[in-house]
């Protein structure tokens, strides 16, 4: 069987980090982060679900901007929140 590429591809644009120094929430709160994901729709720099608050899924979920990728140096992967997989 062959997989249909992820619908939500569409929605990736090219985007600039809005805050390339950190989760643009955290920083607002003074919160603390344990990884940086980057919505590939807007450029909103979340934290990830592993990070106190969730930034990145709760960007996602409010602004229905599904696709990220790591903003990790090293790291080059995207995720989709709709369907809970690499894409």
């Amino acid at each position: 069987m062959i997989s249909q590429p992820d619908p939500h591809l569409s929605m990736v644009r090219q985007v600039e980090p809005r805050t390339p120094e950190g989760c643009e929430d955290c920083l607002r709160i003074g919160s603390m982060w344990v990884h940086l994901r980057l919505c590939l729709t807007c450029g909103h720099v979340g934290c990830c679900d592993s990070s106190p608050h969730r930034h990145a899924r709760g960007h996602a979920s409010e602004d229905r901007h599904p696709v990220i990728a790591s903003f990790e140096p090293g790291e080059d992967w995207r995720w989709c929140f709709v369907h809970e997989a690499l894409v």
